[in-house]
């Protein structure tokens, strides 16, 4: 009997284990073949002369509104005390995790006035600026007033005023340079270039690949980021940026640091200096600075050569459009295409995944709330055969218990990427524990069976007694099967 269970329960997990990667979508990123020159370790810009240096100035800084349609903002204009005619003037761009001028781009912006530059941070407008829906049109309309605001400032060369943008900031910016000769000039900083859900996937997969995760926990990838989410919305995560990017006509400036995980950050500038040729515009200059992360900060310090190099480009235009080097700083290096996400088939969209979950635990609630109405009732006789109960309540309580520590590795493993941090114990065992918990729940399951097929033999005691016991039986087999194939789905059983 043993054997044949041990047996039954083997197949069970590889058959479901087979159940999960057949239903798709894999995930099998393309390796990059292309590479882009770095010209110059040296970043420093060319061309430039008599331009102030970072420091040379004392920062005033002052808080002004910014009318917008429907809304205002404030925003704050940092200036420098004392620099004679009319200063360059950058207007920055928020990226999905900043949005108060108080705590986003204060070093940028301290840097830039008081080299002479005046620097205006508006606060995002948070209105129309939610999870599930953003309008990158609309938002480039808003920070659009800010910039004419800075043009029309005392001290500022209507002319020679840019916008720059930051890592969503990135997809709202060309949208708001495309044709538009109002905006002078374009800096963007760790600029995806490619669809918000493809760099998503990428920077899911990097952050993952960087813990050391299983390769099976690889494939949740697609299948969550390729999913329609619960309740709809999210569709700006097929934003294209290209179309703007490819009538811009302004000097650009794109920044990456090598340390930033989440960018494609040799795809990206591939793809723009490909835009930017489409547009006929040969003002392009791209940075690389070694270890730098997502705001081009080793730590929570600007890194001094860029302060240096963004100053030393704004103040030289148009002369420094085009200097060389053109691309400079350190070896960028990109594993995986950042390519488009395939979408998970209909029976895994958002919407259905929590219906199924919602009737999973409806289902297994069934037999504990009768239990509890008959005894209410003062029946005590048994509503299941003798040996039904035990493997029931373990495939349920394994199945349920699966479930959620399987979210729970996840989450810890998202909070391990998210802070390049590594903890193999946590990886590899926290993997381990799941797939365990699942085969517990399986094999619980194969016993059950069994049990009930015995039940059914001539002159045995039948599994379910009661009408109780059929609904108890029944509901708790069929939210434990879905759980179970859920499970699978997720790669918690291997197929092999």
């Amino acid at each position: 009997m043993r054997y044949r269970i041990a047996l039954s329960s083997a197949v069970a997990v590889v058959a479901l284990g087979i159940v999960g990667t057949v239903s798709g979508p894999d995930w099998d990123p393309v390796p990059l073949t292309e590479t882009i020159e770095v010209e110059s370790a040296d970043t420093a810009i060319g061309g430039v002369e008599g331009a102030d240096a970072v420091g040379t100035y004392e920062v005033a800084t002052s808080v002004v509104t910014v009318e917008l349609a429907g809304a205002v903002v404030e925003a704050q204009i940092s200036e420098p005390v004392g620099a004679q005619g009319d200063r360059p003037g950058v207007v920055f761009v928020h990226g999905a995790g900043t949005g108060k001028f108080d705590v986003a781009f204060t070093q940028q912006a301290q840097a830039l006035a008081s080299a002479g530059i005046v620097a205006m941070v508006p606060n995002k407008r948070l209105d129309t600026y939610t999870t599930r829906t953003r309008d990158y049109n609309a938002m480039a309309s808003d920070y659009l007033r800010s910039v004419e605001l800075l043009r029309g400032l005392p001290g500022v060369d209507s002319d020679r005023v840019g916008v720059y943008g930051e890592s969503e900031g990135s997809w709202i910016v060309p949208v708001m340079a495309a044709d538009n000769p109002s905006v002078a000039f374009v800096v963007l900083v760790a600029a995806p270039v490619v669809p918000p859900r493809q760099q998503a996937a990428f920077a899911v997969d990097s952050y993952l690949r960087n813990t050391g995760v299983p390769e099976e926990v690889l494939r949740a990838v697609p299948r969550v980021v390729g999913m329609e989410f619960p309740g709809g919305g999210f569709e700006y995560g097929n934003f294209e940026v290209r179309p703007f990017q490819q009538r811009m006509r302004q000097p650009v400036l794109l920044v990456y640091g090598t340390g930033d995980a989440a960018m494609p950050t040799v795809q990206g500038a591939l793809e723009l200096v490909e835009d930017l040729s489409m547009a006929a515009n040969p003002d392009w200059t791209v940075r690389y600075y070694e270890d730098a992360n997502h705001g081009i900060k080793i730590g929570a310090t600007l890194v001094p050569e860029f302060a240096r190099d963004l100053v030393d480009w704004v103040q030289g235009l148009p002369e420094t459009g085009d200097a060389e080097p053109r691309v400079a700083g350190a070896e960028p290096y990109q594993r995986f295409r950042a390519d488009p996400v395939e979408r998970p088939r209909w029976f895994a969209e958002g919407d259905l995944v929590v219906a199924a979950l919602g009737a999973c635990a409806v289902a297994l609630l069934v037999g504990p709330v009768l239990w509890v109405v008959r005894r209410l009732r003062g029946r005590r006789q048994r509503a299941l055969g003798r040996g039904i109960l035990a493997p029931l309540v373990t495939m349920a309580a394994g199945a349920a218990l699966t479930l959620v520590t399987l979210v729970a590795y996840l989450m810890s493993v998202a909070h391990l990427a998210q802070n390049y941090l590594t903890n193999p114990v946590l990886v590899q065992g926290g993997w381990l524990a799941v797939r365990l918990l699942g085969v517990v729940a399986v094999v619980a399951g194969v016993v059950l069976v069994y049990r009930v097929l015995d039940a059914r033999r001539p002159g045995a005691e039948p599994a379910a007694r009661t009408v109780t016991g059929e609904w108890t039986l029944a509901t708790g087999v069929a939210g434990s099967a879905v759980l179970l194939l859920m499970l699978a789905y997720w790669g918690v059983f291997p197929p092999t």
